[in-house]
Parts: C-alpha cells; structure tokens; sequence
C-alpha cells in the first residue's frame, strides 16, 4: 500500500535529507521508497519555507508528482504554522508531527488553517531540543524521523538508524543516530 509524506520546513533545517532517510529507511525494510524536494519560491534560501516528499510502497513506486493528499505530514518548523497550511489536503485520519516543545492544540491557535478532520491524529515532539543537546546543531530531521517510525509503524526502527549511518558520516552520523532513538522513545507507545 501506498503511504505518502508531506515534510514542511525551512532552508538549511534538513527536510530534504529527512524525505531521503523515508527513502533509504523503506529500502532497508524491503519496501519502495522515493523522495524529492519542491523548492520553489525562494526555498533555495536558507529560513525559506519549503517541502520535502517521500513516498514509501510494498509496490513499485511510478508517481513523480507533488504529494498532495498526504498520509503523514512532518512540520519541522512550527513558525511555519503562520504563513502555509501544512492542512492543505489532509487525509480525514492523517498524522501529523509537529516539532515543537508546545502541546498540538497550543501550535493549532496559531495555524492559519486549522484542521476539520475528525479522526486527524496530531502529535509535538521537541525536536530541536533533542537535535540541539545530542548533535549540537538546530537540525530536528533525524529526531522526527525516529519519532515517525515510532507513531507511524510505517518504518523500522532499525531501518531508519540504518539510513542515517548511510546518508551521514563519522560522528555526525553516530550523534544523529542517538538523536533519533530518543525521538523514537519519546514518541513509542510504550512510553
């Protein structure tokens, strides 16, 4: 089955890097997977807002258009909330993760599109802080994505450490790694 990934960030935050560890990750658990940047309108700024896309599949993959009805939307800055609609196309049981220190309802008052859908499941985690105390750096990508694979149950979490070993190096790799086990872990539902 088809599942799509709609990543909503800043120049410079890692959101095309994060689509390419959905990629790499659905590789690496026998899946399909796909991932490309949308950079228009001056994304090729660093702060500009852009998005990212990833698409994992048990099938072969053959769309190469923009992701708009996403199963799953990352927002890796929550700044963002006030100028795009991150909402825009949402499925009715979408998931949305939020990188934010802020509860879900808090980052929703300041949204200039706020979300109708029933069943819309939307969860925080404080990303930047992790990616801030682990790797030293303000990039929250490989924090979200270890927290996706714990809410989503679409990636491994083996996977996923995987394709950060593949796509970064040395000890930015082994700190990012850790940074997205501890997403991972405050985002499992056993926590």
């Amino acid at each position: 089955m088809l599942k799509e990934i709609r990543i909503h960030g800043r120049g410079g935050q890692g959101s095309v890097v994060l689509a390419q560890f959905f990629a790499i990750a659905a590789l690496e658990d026998g899946k399909q997977g796909q991932a490309f940047p949308f950079l228009g309108g001056g994304g090729e700024r660093r702060g500009a807002p852009i998005q990212a896309f990833a698409r994992i599949s048990d099938q072969p993959i053959r769309l190469r258009s923009r992701i708009q009805t996403p199963d799953y939307v990352i927002v890796q800055d929550a700044t963002i909330l006030a100028e795009v609609n991150v909402f825009a196309g949402v499925k009715t049981d979408s998931l949305i993760l939020i990188n934010s220190e802020k509860p879900a309802e808090e980052q929703l008052l300041n949204s200039i599109n706020r979300p109708s859908a029933a069943n819309l499941v939307i969860r925080t985690l404080p990303a930047t802080g992790i990616a801030m105390e682990i790797v030293g750096k303000p990039i929250p990508n490989a924090a979200l994505a270890g927290a996706f694979s714990a809410i989503s149950g679409e990636l491994s979490l083996e996977a996923v450490l995987n394709a950060i070993e593949q796509k970064l190096e040395g000890d930015i790799a082994e700190k990012n790694i850790q940074a997205a086990r501890k997403g991972y872990l405050m985002m499992s539902p056993d926590s």
